[in-house]
């Protein structure tokens, strides 16, 4: 990309969304495109052609998406199947309508199988049965891969697909019951600790394993993997349009809870509730292609907890 190029970041008011436009104007792209929801709905296609066709994006970062924790996509299936799959269905279909040049989309750990073979390897892609609690949204990450996969060999698109693990940081949702694990754990040991309370609840047994990357490094690998030359982004994936990135690093929800409690100097105890479901119980994702390109993520754990719990004391909670 250029310093000129017309860059559309969808979804700039999520945690990613954000996180990218901020860091492209940082770095001195001062061609950015963003819309609202209330300007543009992704899930309407008339909108989003009559967008694409208005502002023609050389580039685009597919950031918006419906996402939530594993309450969230337990209880409202419908809603991550069908937003997720017209989001990334009209997004994907007027880039290549408008030409274009590169694009890219989000995937995440969990369009993997709930046992595949650890760490996970891009190969591991529909080779087993999902975890259930999260299998709608799942179902449709895994079609927006397909999709970019079918675009690139039908029309010759460069649409890729970047696998994350379990993100965090600024921007994060904090809500009570459909935030991920590591907003949660940070938002109820804030309020143990100024509540002074003895017990933090965890869900489930505390045993699965989960790997966290800092948004900022997602951000990174996504500027990285958007100026990596075709033909080496396809040597090394083998042609797929897809990539996992990761920190090599996994802990425990009960490991996690505890690292955040020293964070916070919170020293109360943990009282886990196992009528909640575990999910997966590992998601360690291989990335031996991402390593193999020159990236790798730049944040550890403690660190990024720190600075996401700086965010969260000024912008997050009530």
């Amino acid at each position: 990309m250029e310093k000129s190029s017309k860059i559309f970041v969808a979804g700039h008011k999520g945690m990613l969304g954000s996180a990218l436009a901020q860091t492209l104007l940082a770095r001195g792209f001062d061609n950015l495109i963003t819309r609202s929801r209330d300007e543009v709905d992704l899930c309407d296609f008339n909108q989003v052609q009559e967008f694409f066709e208005e502002q023609k994006p050389e580039y685009v970062y597919l950031a918006g998406a419906k996402v939530g924790g594993i309450y969230a996509n337990d209880t409202y299936p419908a809603d991550f199947i069908y937003q997720n799959l017209s989001i990334q269905n009209n997004v994907m279909h007027c880039a290549y309508l408008n030409s274009v040049k590169r694009l890219i989309w989000y995937g995440s750990s969990c369009i993997y199988p709930k046992l595949a073979e650890q760490p996970i390897k891009e190969e591991s892609l529909l080779s087993g049965l999902l975890e259930r609690t999260n299998e709608p949204y799942a179902v449709a990450k895994i079609a927006g891969i397909k999709m970019c996969e079918a675009y690139n060999r039908q029309y010759g698109c460069d649409f890729r697909t970047i696998m994350p693990p379990n993100l965090y940081g600024p921007g994060d949702n904090y809500h009570d019951k459909n935030s991920h694990v590591m907003a949660a754990l940070i938002k109820k040991t804030h309020k143990a600790k100024i509540e002074n309370a003895e017990s933090i609840e965890v869900w489930g047994t505390g045993s699965p394993r989960r790997e966290f990357m800092f948004i900022n490094d997602l951000v990174d690998a996504s500027l990285f993997l958007m100026n990596v030359e075709k033909m080496d982004f396809d040597e090394v994936t083998g042609s797929k349009p897809y990539i996992n990135v990761g920190v090599e690093e996994e802990v425990s929800i009960l490991n996690l809870a505890e690292i955040i409690s020293n964070v916070l100097e919170y020293k109360g105890e943990f009282v886990f509730n196992t009528n909640m479901p575990d999910g997966t119980p590992r998601k360690k994702m291989d990335i031996t292609k991402i390593k193999k390109l020159g990236w790798s993520a730049g944040t550890g754990l403690n660190e990024g907890i720190n600075m996401a719990y700086k965010s969260f004391l000024e912008n997050e909670h009530d």
